[in-house]
């Protein structure tokens, strides 16, 4: 192998576990969800009992539908008004999404969350989102407007405070060149960098907004969020909850715990719905 070949292998392993870990790998169309699938039914009228509409925000490289195969027909069964998009797409890239400037992504949010409630009739919505997308929606909440259309946002996984992806993010400066391709052909990436400059200014000032109600969802064998109490916020009407505390067996890592835990699914449900929460356990993996 020529030198030089082999001084570039660690920098195109970094790329590789960025792009590979976040999220899985897309399986169906991103801009339709299956018809059974039972969300983005923009005829659904939020009941009495759950009176706002849920946004579901897939994380870095997911889409719509497959990030939310298992959350969103788990609470549509609920009795939820669900509704899933697509945000943060590249030119020409199809299927993995959430890979554009995150302030830019924060405003497609704005423009769906609008677009729900004006076809449910509901004043505020509850957002869920997993990785990026439980982060990003912080974005809009502090900076475009979203409190006064919001009620709760509840992440999963979430990289609120950055991540290191274990330590390899401290390996770009050894690199010339990786940082900045980072930056100009998947800025999210460089944006979910812990010290980014969008995370130093999401974060300063404080974690929440007032009138918001913010959930985490995190687990201890997040190989992606690192650390994993990275993720948790701080502030009024927070609750950070690590899946191990309420069931000490569960193995789910970052992709895992938005995917098909249910464990993880149930504590999404409490927090939609704190009036009518049920303890946690290892037993909700079967409800």
């Amino acid at each position: 192998m020529l030198p030089w070949k082999r001084a570039l292998r660690p920098a195109a392993a970094l790329l590789l576990a960025l792009a590979a870990t976040l999220t899985p790998a897309a399986t169906a169309n991103a801009t339709t969800p299956a018809p059974t699938s039972g969300w983005n039914d923009y005829s659904c009228k939020p009941s009495a009992a759950h009176p706002r509409p849920v946004v579901l925000v897939h994380g870095t490289f997911g889409n719509s539908v497959d990030n939310w195969l298992g959350l969103a027909p788990y609470l549509v069964k609920r009795g939820y008004c669900v509704f899933s998009l697509d945000y943060g797409q590249l030119p020409d890239v199809p299927f993995f999404h959430g890979l554009g400037p995150i302030d830019k992504s924060a405003q497609q949010l704005d423009t769906f969350v609008d677009h729900v409630l004006a076809t449910t009739g509901a004043p505020e919505a509850d957002l869920v989102g997993h990785s990026q997308g439980g982060m990003m929606p912080r974005h809009y909440l502090k900076f475009l407007g979203g409190a006064d259309e919001v009620n709760a946002l509840i992440g999963i996984a979430p990289d609120n405070h950055g991540t290191t992806l274990l330590g390899l993010t401290k390996l770009l400066p050894r690199f010339p060149g990786v940082g900045d391709l980072l930056t100009t052909k998947t800025p999210s990436l460089a944006d979910q960098i812990a010290g980014s400059a969008f995370l130093t200014r999401l974060n300063e000032g404080g974690d929440t907004v007032p009138g918001v109600r913010y959930t985490v969802i995190a687990t201890r064998y997040d190989q992606v969020v690192t650390p994993y109490r990275s993720q948790f916020l701080d502030g009024p009407g927070v609750r950070n909850v690590l899946l191990q505390d309420l069931c000490p067996v569960d193995l789910s890592e970052h992709v895992a715990i938005g995917l098909i835990d249910r464990i993880a699914f149930h504590e999404v449900a409490n927090a939609l719905d704190p009036g009518g929460a049920t303890p946690t356990t290892c037993a909700s993996a079967t409800g």
